[in-house]
């Protein structure tokens, strides 16, 4: 796969050759849903993350894994030096997501793209994995593309909002307006269907129980 950068645009072009894929990757960090089939089963963690780097920033060898073992430190996993050479299968969820995020910002991508990078994930990890996006995004100043089917997640990090259905866009807009006053019935349901932090548990209710 090819293609180009212009205007702020991507396009994609599967006849350019396949010399410009390293320069055209390097704009672009891409975090899945399931880290679990985005990374190698049979390849150990550093290699996995200094293959992005030796690839897209030809640097050493020696020098890619050290960056590897930067990086697994920016996304705050605990003794870097031992997931460096662990497999996947050896890792919890949260941790390989942090590794699929590492990997997504070894290059030092402009453009960050999460499509439901959470949403494998229970609430408290998936609380932990937004704030260290939202942290990386601020230190390394990228773009963010968060793609999720919860509107109100997406409103934690963005700054504007678009809603799609079916495919097509239906709104796009401020995070505020889109919160506040959204202009499609189907922008509406969404924000509808979300209880919200506050909402009183269902066990606390009358004629419920735990």
């Amino acid at each position: 796969m090819s293609g180009r950068t212009e205007g702020g645009a991507v396009e994609r072009q599967l006849s350019h050759p396949r010399d410009t894929i390293p320069r055209l990757g390097r704009d672009i960090g891409f975090v899945f849903q399931d880290p679990s089939s985005s990374l190698d089963p049979v390849m150990p963690i550093g290699k996995q993350i200094a293959e992005v780097v030796h690839t897209h920033l030809a640097l050493s060898w020696p020098d890619s894994f050290a960056q590897a073992k930067t990086l697994l430190d920016r996304v705050r996993l605990p003794d870097p030096n031992a997931i460096l050479h662990a497999y996947p299968h050896q890792l919890s969820g949260g941790q390989k997501q942090r590794v699929a995020i590492a990997a997504a910002i070894a290059a030092g991508p402009k453009l960050l793209i999460a499509d439901e990078a959470t949403s494998a994930l229970d609430t408290i990890l998936q609380a932990e994995i937004v704030s260290l996006i939202r942290r990386l995004v601020a230190e390394d100043g990228m773009t963010l593309l968060f793609i999720s089917h919860d509107i109100a997640l997406a409103a934690t990090l963005a700054d504007r909002i678009a809603v799609l259905r079916h495919g097509e866009l239906i709104e796009l807009g401020e995070t505020d307006q889109i919160l506040n006053a959204p202009r499609h019935a189907y922008t509406r349901a969404l924000l509808d269907a979300h209880l919200g932090l506050d909402t009183e548990p269902l066990f606390h209710r009358q004629g419920a129980s735990a």
